[in-house]
């Protein structure tokens, strides 16, 4: 697939099939994924796949602050990845001073720069996947061994998609781009 159709085709997935989503399938994924830029190649994302029915019924039930629509799709992703960021890295210079006005924002920029690479990665090899950000940090680290230095960024169901969702509709170039 080439990098624009890859782009203009990668869709939210909320609906999978039941097939397994395996370590063989993840590999490569997370492997295009490293190659997403980052502030000075800090390289600060990180992926917990979690694929045990239990957590993952956990993770629905307990930590998406009662939000239905993402509860739903956490039930019924194959997967959820918890994607985590290494945190007082990215933004920072070696003796830990801040290296741009935008402070600890820096992080999460980078975080987002991964997790559309991990989309666009998953998309390329077939499968599915939506990044939710309405969790519950505490209660996910509950449930998720989350490593000491590292915060949440996203959490992102993956599947085989069980359908195509169709593209809602994008802004023209004309009121996306100024030209000075």
């Amino acid at each position: 697939m080439e990098a624009l159709e890859c782009i203009k085709t990668r869709r939210s997935v909320r609906k999978f099939t039941d097939q397994p989503v395996t370590r063989e399938e993840m590999e490569p994924v997370i492997a295009a994924a490293a190659f997403a830029p980052s502030w000075k190649n800090t390289q600060i994302a990180r992926y917990i796949v979690v694929t045990d029915p239990a957590k993952k019924q956990r993770l629905s039930d307990e930590c998406m602050m009662d939000f239905a629509y993402n509860q739903k799709t956490a039930t019924g992703a194959p997967a959820m990845v918890v994607m985590t960021m290494i945190t007082g890295r990215s933004g920072f210079e070696r003796d830990g001073s801040l290296s741009t006005s935008q402070g600890t924002h820096w992080q999460s920029f980078d975080a987002g720069i991964a997790a559309q690479t991990f989309c666009l990665a998953a998309h390329a090899v077939g499968l599915g996947t939506v990044i939710m950000g309405i969790y519950d940090e505490d209660k996910v680290k509950q449930v998720v061994d989350v490593p000491e230095g590292q915060e949440i960024a996203a959490l992102i169901a993956i599947g085989h998609p069980a359908e195509e969702p169709i593209c809602p509709k994008r802004k023209d170039v004309d009121t996306l781009m100024t030209f000075e």
